[in-house]
């Protein structure tokens, strides 16, 4: 259940048709030394820093996966596969070493969030679920961490589900919102595969059902006397807080949990509405606003003074709207122990094993290098080998404490790259070795080309 409704059974066939093609060729060519591939960002559009999540969910497959007698048999009747390679299928493991930086971590463009070293087909079968996996999950993090900072200490709920693209990536979105900062989902299974916390209302189908809104709101309030948010908005929103209020004191109830807002001009409305809550008494009851929020509207919501507790942001979260996908990949980078490098015009890669070192000046990040592994630099290693020979060897830690090391990486970022409204643009240093390598590289390859 790592991955919401992907079945452990059907992992291995969660791939692109290449992935097999490929195989198949090296397999034949008896092509199999071990690769190293980097998992990374390109160019980072909209975003001045992106924060790592989704390495757990690639650790579990990566110790997972197997092709069942049911794969091989499908595979054998595409008529695509020879009996040699699906016999070598039936017994296929990754064996591999992985590295990465820990979920939680803020990464930036040509950084490796993850580097594979494996032989030759088992790296290259596993490329498109690391993409898969990764993009969503760092798109979300990111997504949410900037709310997170527009929010400025009020709360954030995952509202998302119903608008995610799929049951996987509305389990995935709910998992890295909270690592980005949110408190909790309304996402039930999200809370009970990872322990988020669940939080949720009412719809305005449920008002509509009652002949009344007082109605709704006492056999809600019934239900649920010491939590109960009301719906305020199905008809006319500042009756709709009179009648939450008329509700709550003719039921006798002490306290009175707050309420949402869904629509309309927030600001007025959340003005108007605590006036009525402070002279009822209920200055604790919280306002509640949801209904296509995104980080811009909650800082200028909280610029203009609008007194909003907390925010339940969905759609534009769960698919982050403003940036639906990064210029990432998956790039053989070495293999046989011989560097490898890309020429392709806007796509040239980086050579060989790496390493990020992070300096920190004051407790803020002032600089990272990217350095040839056996390069030693100033500066903290960022990539840790998670996996060894194909069994995870350092176990990831519980998502709280994931959680907890988004939000003081966050705090290590200069302020100007804190702010939503402009984008800071930040790349890695080359070290003098990674800078010699690849122009070296690169010169062989233009001459073996007759460039």
């Amino acid at each position: 259940m790592k991955f919401g409704f992907v079945s452990d059974k059907n992992m291995s066939l969660l791939t692109d048709l290449y992935e097999l093609t490929m195989a198949q060729s090296y397999f034949d060519a008896g092509m199999n030394e071990i690769a190293v591939f980097d998992f990374f960002v390109r160019r980072v559009d909209k975003r001045s820093y992106l924060l790592n999540a989704g390495l757990e969910q690639v650790l579990y497959y990566l110790e997972n996966i197997e092709f069942t007698d049911n794969d091989i048999e499908w595979l054998r009747q595409s008529g695509r596969f020879s009996s040699e390679f699906l016999d070598y299928l039936k017994t296929f493991r990754f064996s591999g070493d992985l590295y990465a930086a820990d979920e939680g971590e803020i990464l930036f463009e040509n950084e490796p969030f993850i580097r594979v070293e494996a032989p030759l087909i088992e790296a290259q079968i596993v490329e498109t679920f690391i993409i898969n996996t990764m993009q969503i999950s760092i798109l979300t993090a990111t997504k949410a961490l900037r709310c997170f900072s527009a929010a400025g200490g009020t709360s954030l709920v995952d509202f998302g589900l119903r608008r995610a693209h799929g049951t996987d990536a509305g389990m995935k979105a709910a998992r890295s919102a909270y690592i980005g900062g949110f408190i909790g989902t309304s996402n039930l299974l999200a809370s009970k595969i990872y322990g988020i916390p669940a939080f949720g209302t009412m719809a305005h189908s449920f008002i509509l059902a009652h002949d009344s809104e007082e109605e709704a709101f006492g056999h809600f309030a019934k239900s649920y006397p010491e939590n109960a948010i009301l719906l305020v908005d199905t008809f006319d929103t500042l009756r709709g807080v009179e009648n939450a209020v008329r509700t709550i004191k003719k039921m006798g109830l002490e306290t009175f949990k707050g309420i949402r807002l869904d629509s309309g001009d927030i600001e007025v409305l959340a003005k108007e509405s605590r006036k009525i809550l402070d002279a009822a008494g209920f200055h604790e009851a919280m306002i509640f606003v949801s209904g296509g929020l995104n980080e811009y509207k909650i800082e200028a919501l909280l610029q203009s003074g609008a007194p909003v507790d907390g925010w339940g942001v969905g759609t534009e979260l769960v698919v982050s709207a403003d940036l639906p996908y990064l210029d990432c990949a998956y790039k053989l980078v070495e293999y046989g122990g011989r560097p490898k490098m890309k020429l392709s015009p806007g796509k040239i890669t980086l050579p060989s094993r790496k390493q990020v070192y992070r300096k920190y000046k004051n407790g803020v990040l002032e600089s990272d290098i990217l350095a040839l592994c056996d390069e030693e630099q100033k500066g903290v290693p960022l990539l840790k080998r998670y996996m060894a020979d194909g069994r995870t060897v350092i176990e990831p830690p519980p998502l709280e404490k994931i959680r907890k090391k988004a939000l003081e990486s966050f705090e290590t970022l200069p302020e100007a790259f804190k702010k939503i409204e402009k984008t800071v643009s930040f790349k890695p240093h080359l070290s003098p070795g990674l800078q010699t390598l690849t122009q070296k590289l690169k010169e062989q390859l233009q001459h073996s080309v007759g460039r």
